[in-house]
């Protein structure tokens, strides 16, 4: 479903498994700072109000969103959590950049994901323009951040059956 068409932080509390002995790494790009910064807000309350202790949730902050790959590699070696979430925001340009950062990275999280035993979720908001980015940051299509948080917290539970 487009998130134009859905709220990204609509979701039933009920069915979200405590995180209160749960690890999580998060790693967020520097980049476009005044959408991440947001996103991570939205992702580390949503955590907290699930059960996540401040002590269990590491957050490294990388320069841009290609780097959240490496960024996240780095965060499984050194703090062994049980999620990691990668967020950051590329708004397209005028140039293929846009293309070749959204295509890298996605690739990038997709063999995370299949090479470690841990889950990598893609928080990666990929734009046409900045407004597009603000509403889905904490604007009027709810935070891609606590929907990351969310899921992260169901992939974790779902690794430790």
């Amino acid at each position: 479903m487009a998130s134009s068409l859905k709220n990204l932080s609509d979701y039933d509390p009920k069915r979200v498994p405590s995180a209160e002995d749960m690890r999580f790494g998060i790693v967020v790009s520097e980049w476009n700072n005044n959408v991440t910064d947001d996103l991570l807000k939205g992702a580390v309350e949503s955590l907290i109000k699930h059960g996540a202790k401040n002590s269990n949730i590491e957050i490294f902050h990388v320069p841009g969103s290609f780097e959240l790959i490496a960024g996240a590699k780095m965060m499984l070696k050194k703090y062994n959590p049980d999620a990691i979430i990668c967020l950051g925001s590329v708004i397209r340009g005028d140039t293929p950049h846009f293309d070749y950062v959204c295509e890298g990275t996605t690739h990038g999280i997709a063999e995370l994901n299949l090479r470690y035993d841990i889950p990598f979720i893609f928080g990666l908001l990929t734009t046409d323009n900045l407004q597009q980015a603000i509403d889905r940051c904490g604007g009027r299509l709810g935070n891609k951040g606590t929907e990351c948080a969310i899921t992260a917290i169901k992939m974790v539970a779902l690794n430790k059956l």
